[in-house]
């Protein structure tokens, strides 16, 4: 199954000078937790954004960068190849984890998105489609509101009734 994992603000903004906007443990616990063991799938730009610009610990990295060369993850070059080497997984969970244009092009082909929501304005640069107005997205699941670090967050599930074969 493949998901899209993020947070966003209240205007579904994702990003904010390469970097996320708020600093939310409980839902850096969700994505660890989720994530680890499996694979997760980002632009360039997502990976050097990480601590060290390292890929994530215990799981299989896939990066599609036009310019990286790296051994310690898996470089694809184009939407092509990613979806290839995805497809080479479809049995197994696969997370896309960022950024922007990494989410809209694979949204798609998403079973579904986890999104936290917070009920803030980050002042984001960067969008993720707002899936409440995004034909064939159905939320299924909108947790209780939390307190994170002085923000109120909702962990959601969302379905992609319309999903795209890879």
């Amino acid at each position: 199954m493949i998901y899209a994992i993020v947070h966003a603000d209240r205007k579904w903004g994702i990003g904010k000078n390469n970097d996320m906007m708020f600093s939310l443990p409980k839902d850096m616990k969700f994505f660890r937790e989720t994530t680890m063991g499996h694979t997760v799938v980002m632009g360039g730009n997502t990976l050097r954004s990480f601590p060290n610009q390292k890929p994530l610990k215990n799981r299989v990295n896939i990066v599609l960068s036009r310019g990286q060369v790296r051994d310690d993850c898996v470089i694809v070059r184009s939407y092509d190849e990613l979806k290839a080497e995805m497809k080479k997984r479809e049995n197994e969970d696969i997370y896309v984890i960022g950024g922007g244009e990494v989410y809209k092009a694979l949204l798609p082909y998403c079973h579904g998105a986890l999104v936290t929501k917070v009920d803030a304005d980050g002042g984001a640069e960067v969008f993720f489609p707002n899936l409440d107005e995004t034909d064939g997205f159905v939320c299924m699941d909108e947790g209780e509101p939390l307190e994170d670090n002085g923000l109120i967050i909702r962990f959601t599930r969302y379905e992609n009734t319309k999903r795209i074969p890879l």
